[in-house]
């Protein structure tokens, strides 16, 4: 299993929309590097959800239920998009400024790349996380 981050801003749409709807299309992705870890995500991989713009923190744990398809909202047909679905929310958020702050996030892609919307999390990366979350 592969861990990820997706990022979203929440006054477009909110982990808690995704706890209420079950699973959501995450499309509208237009980078290519973005567009490749959509491709490279599995069924069952894990991603954190992170609220951009405001927030600027990981809120919530949800799975990928299908992988990487045409993206709906792409007519030019060559842009992905993948399907989630919610676990959990994290007892406790992590703010972006908690995870710059911690030295074993010194690598990670949401920090060194901070404008990429989808980015790998090592599994030690997802650990800390985790244990930041309570």
């Amino acid at each position: 299993m592969s861990y990820w981050l997706l990022k979203s801003e929440p006054d477009v749409y909110s982990f808690d929309q995704l706890l209420a709807e079950g699973e959501t299309v995450w499309n509208g992705v237009r980078n290519n590097a973005a567009r490749l870890h959509l491709r490279a995500m599995n069924v069952g991989d894990e991603a954190l959800f992170y609220h951009s713009n405001i927030g600027k923190e990981a809120v919530g744990l949800c799975r990928i239920s299908r992988e990487a398809y045409p993206d709906p909202t792409d007519e030019s047909g060559q842009w992905v998009a993948v399907s989630v679905q919610p676990i959990r929310k994290l007892a406790r958020p992590v703010t972006l400024a908690a995870m710059k702050a911690e030295p074993a996030l010194a690598e990670f892609q949401l920090i060194r790349q901070s404008r990429l919307s989808v980015v790998p999390v090592r599994d030690d990366e997802w650990t800390t996380i985790l244990r930041m979350a309570g």
